[in-house]
């Protein structure tokens, strides 16, 4: 499914008339653009049935931001509008700020809390004044509560506010602040018009200086901010000045976006079903960025080409700053390229092209593109796993939440701190468990997102989104989105993969992958373990060939053939006379090369004990096995070299010896035959290990291999 978000503008909703409480009333906001701060200030005025009319749409907004005096225009379109409306003694106006606002209970509690102030108007409180301290004594002391005015939200019956606005005169640039204090701390004007301020918070929650004292408090399948300074449970929570990603966070909550009771509320809503017919799926364009050295990129352009989404709907943009990678890439294109609608690559050679200015690149494209819907950036270390991760992407910026396997980590921030890196938000480690389920606003996503393409030419149209003097790329991209009020989303609604560990890659091998099983772990098992090894046990896939001869599946068809070519890479096999310089003694010697002449000791080590000890304790129950080996090799029999081996024992408690190729198909003739029980496995399985006693029962010899090249994963296993 793919989802549509337009933003809505005006809810004529009525609400339900209470006796002795104002009635007719109207909220009253200014949005110059329909941003998606606006649409959620909508979507929570629109569950509480708040009638809303916007002021001020399609103007350009003169009004400044947060970060200096201004907002005069807000009064200048106030004043116009309340000049329209007929002087009703009761009708009350609520004007609030929309961008960082968030509607947390109804009409009838706003009502009845303003008719409880006793007050004609009610100004949101604030604890910091702004923008001029000069004029802290002039304010009026508050038994208790905030005692400073706030001019992002207000309520008032209609005659009074009239006459609060009437004497402006003021530019669009002017502060709507200042204006409003002035007026609140002139005592006869505080008094004539009947002026106090919300200053416990019953009814606005300003975020700014107050960010300690706001909980959330999940009630009855409906989220409130609790104000735990004053116990108050405030109507409206403004994100005013530099609070608004603590908005957001509130926002993924409030009213109840997200319950306990049930769950994501808004996540399946204005979906809309993408059919087999591939002219509807919208055109999207993905940007693959290789940045460095990354182990399994080979199954990275597997699952590119796997995503279940039409060919012909998609461009690929690929930069790749690895030369070590530039074998992958052209063997993919060489493969597949033609299957999709247009293919863009910038390679190594392209000096004039960064980083930074690839990513902008690659936006641009689709920016440009009015046919490109979407454009989904993802990065070589992801491992995307869901093949229908471009049909779940809902939002105008939504990434796929990714987490690395047994680690806290996800391609996600869920705050920020005070000088803009990471910080732990109180939800982060419920929804990277999946213990919280949904959409949610975030101030930071990397490695993997869609982007709109409406949102890339109206939203945030400015080419470079990546550069910054003290951010990084992916630092600096999410904080010129937000600048422009658009918002960033990560979804755990579905489970969409991993992201590998690349920081200790190392690519001086044929084959490095193979060296990933201390750091990727779960990908090395995928790539090289036999996708039957984990039914082992289940489903009783352990063969006896020969008495106390075990046979098994271990390795896979490519963990067999990056043994062979690694080995055969490295080239230095012995001629058949053990030195002892390789790690150990041979009774019998082999043309081998051993693990520890290619670096691999270690990791073959971690492979016996992740993947071989498991089988031995089942297999003797009472016996365990660190798998100590100082004999781990690969042997390899050629008909005029080394076709066979005579009969011997093994220096060892056990053997394994893995299948590395496929009779009668890489050679003619091999095996193995146990000589005190007359019996032969002459058929070794490509990627099944034979397990048997070394030392004493199992008496054996190599059979001659007839043709072709035979090869085969030994180790000597003591306790």
């Amino acid at each position: 499914n793919s989802r549509s978000t337009k933003p809505l503008s005006f809810f004529p909703f009525t609400i339900s008339h209470t006796a002795r409480l104002p009635t007719d009333l109207l909220v009253l906001t200014v949005a110059t653009a329909e941003t998606d701060g606006f649409s959620r200030f909508l979507r929570s005025a629109k569950l509480f049935n708040y009638t809303v009319k916007v002021l001020g749409r399609g103007e350009e907004w003169q009004g400044g931001d947060y970060m200096a005096p201004g907002g005069g225009q807000r009064i200048r379109l106030l004043k116009a509008a309340l000049e329209e409306m007929k002087e009703e003694q009761e009708k009350t106006i609520l004007f609030i700020d929309s961008y960082d606002v968030v509607f947390a209970s109804g009409p009838k509690e706003l009502l009845k809390k303003f008719q409880q102030s006793g007050h004609r108007v009610v100004f949101s409180s604030e604890t910091l004044i702004w923008p001029d301290r000069h004029l802290e004594d002039k304010y009026p002391h508050v038994r208790e509560g905030n005692r400073f005015l706030g001019a992002g939200g207000f309520i008032g019956y209609l005659p009074n506010v009239k006459t609060m606005v009437a004497d402006w005169t003021g530019e669009d640039h002017d502060s709507d602040q200042l204006f409003f204090t002035n007026i609140y701390i002139n005592p006869e004007k505080r008094k004539s018009i009947n002026i106090t301020l919300d200053s416990r918070c019953r009814l606005f929650q300003n975020l700014n200086g107050a960010l300690d004292e706001v909980v959330l408090k999940f009630e009855d399948s409906r989220v409130r901010a609790r104000n735990v300074l004053y116990d108050t449970l405030p109507v409206i929570v403004h994100g005013n000045g530099p609070t608004k990603l603590q908005v957001n966070y509130l926002g993924n909550y409030i009213p109840k976006v997200w319950t306990f009771e049930t769950g994501c509320t808004e996540c399946h809503q204005n979906l809309r079903p993408l059919t087999g017919i591939q002219s509807e799926f919208p055109q999207v364009t993905i940007g693959v960025f290789i940045q460095q050295p990354t182990p399994f990129l080979a199954v990275f352009f597997e699952r590119l080409l796997n995503l279940q989404y039409p060919k012909n709907r998609l461009k690929l943009f690929i930069y790749n700053q690895e030369s070590h990678h530039k074998k992958q890439v052209d063997s993919f294109l060489e493969g597949h390229g033609g299957l999709y609608q247009d293919v863009k690559v910038v390679g190594p050679e392209g000096a004039d092209t960064d980083s930074i200015s690839s990513r902008n690149l690659g936006l641009d494209l689709c920016r440009q593109d009015k046919q490109c819907k979407y454009f989904f950036s993802v990065d070589s270390e992801v491992v995307l796993k869901n093949k229908d991760t471009l049909k779940i992407l809902i939002e105008p910026i939504v990434a796929p939440m990714i987490t690395r396997p047994g680690r806290l980590w996800s391609n996600f921030w869920g705050a920020l701190s005070a000088d803009g890196f990471y910080a732990r938000s109180e939800d982060y480690v419920d929804i990277v468990q999946g213990r919280r389920v949904g959409v949610w606003n975030v101030p930071y996503i990397s490695s993997v997102y869609l982007v709109k393409g409406d949102v890339l030419r109206s939203g945030i149209p400015d080419y470079d989104l990546f550069s910054s003097d003290t951010q990084d790329a992916d630092m600096a991209f999410c904080t010129s989105v937000r600048s422009k009020g658009v918002f960033l989303y990560v979804t755990n609604m579905h489970t969409f993969g991993r992201i590998l560990s690349v920081e200790n890659y190392q690519t001086k091998h044929l084959h490095n992958d193979l060296w990933q099983i201390f750091e990727n772990p779960v990908d090395f098992e995928e790539r090289y373990i036999h996708p039957n090894y984990s039914l082992i046990m289940k489903n009783k896939l352990i063969e006896t060939p020969c008495p106390d001869v075990y046979w098994f599946p271990m390795f896979s068809e490519v963990a067999c053939d990056h043994f062979v070519q690694e080995m055969e890479h490295f080239g230095q096999w012995s001629g058949g006379a053990d030195t002892g310089h390789r790690g150990g003694y041979e009774n019998v010697p082999t043309i081998d090369i051993h693990m520890n002449q290619v670096g691999y000791e270690k990791e073959w080590h971690k492979l016996l004990l992740d993947y071989v000890a498991p089988i031995t304790e089942k297999l003797f129950p009472g016996y365990y096995t660190k798998c100590e080996s100082n004999l781990n090799f690969v042997v390899r029999y050629k008909p005029d070299e080394q076709p066979l081996l005579r009969p011997h024992h093994d220096a060892s408690t056990f053997t394994i010896n893995v299948a590395l190729n496929t009779k009668d198909v890489d050679y003619q003739g091999g095996g193995c035959r146990f000589i005190r029980y007359n019996c032969s496995v002459e058929a070794p399985r490509k990627g099944w290990s034979l397990m048997h006693p070394g030392r004493l029962t199992h008496y054996h010899e190599g059979l001659p291999t007839t043709g072709g090249v035979r090869y085969i994963a030994v180790s000597f296993i003591d306790p």
